[in-house]
């Protein structure tokens, strides 16, 4: 089968739009947090992030993490919690050179529960922030280390 170069010309015009079509939301979703990703200290991470930051300690906020961590590269984190109309689920880690360690996106109507292994620069407070409807639920831990493998 042999194309002519008007008809090549077409199909690579439509593939290249085609192609821009579909990367341009992945670049700005990966744009929408990377203030709070490069922030420096927690309270500027929660304004980037959420455009608050009020927290609201509770206990409908389940954190699971180890009190003390052997390896500091890999610390095993667990956040799930049964309030309804969660939005997404973030955690920060207070000492670390950027707090903002990770965030999920939950989608409606399904379970709120996400589990990661994070690095932690020394001993710190982990803290989790559930974002429902406009309000920022938190809980917090302590997690002792006993080898650091966050450098900056």
């Amino acid at each position: 089968m042999i194309i002519s170069r008007r008809k090549f010309l077409k199909l690579l015009a439509v593939g290249t739009s085609t192609c821009l079509t579909l990367i341009s939301p992945l670049t700005s979703w990966a744009a929408w947090a990377n203030d709070a990703f490069n922030a420096d200290t927690l309270n500027k991470a929660y304004q980037h992030l959420f455009g608050s930051s009020t927290l609201i300690n509770s206990n409908e906020v389940k954190l699971k993490a180890p009190k003390i961590a052997e390896n500091s590269d890999a610390v095993p984190i667990s956040i799930k919690t049964k309030l309804k109309g969660v939005d997404s689920i973030s955690i920060f880690v207070q000492d670390n050179p950027q707090p903002l360690t990770a965030t999920f996106q939950i989608p409606p109507d399904t379970l709120a529960s996400v589990s990661t292994r994070i690095r932690l620069v020394k001993t710190s407070t982990v803290i989790a922030v559930i974002k429902a409807g406009d309000k920022l639920y938190s809980r917090s831990q302590e997690v002792k280390v006993s080898s650091s493998g966050c450098t900056r």
